[in-house]
């Protein structure tokens, strides 16, 4: 495999959606493996639907800017 795994490809290699303890969300690709203290919340073909994802479950805590 050459290139960033994060890029996107068109939706060939499907995108997870993954949360930490803290309530952190990262997009990830199912062929790695998932961090130590992360788990996975959402899985799918392409990476709009794991953005949407994101945008409807993911709340910054009060008073931490959320970029």
């Amino acid at each position: 495999m050459s290139g960033n795994p994060f890029d996107d490809d068109g939706g060939e290699a499907g995108w997870l959606v993954v949360v930490n303890a803290a309530g952190q969300h990262a997009l990830w690709r199912p062929h790695l493996d998932v961090p130590k203290g992360w788990r996975t919340v959402h899985s799918g073909p392409d990476r709009d639907g794991a953005l949407d994802y994101v945008e409807r479950h993911f709340t910054a805590a009060v008073g931490t800017p959320a970029a």
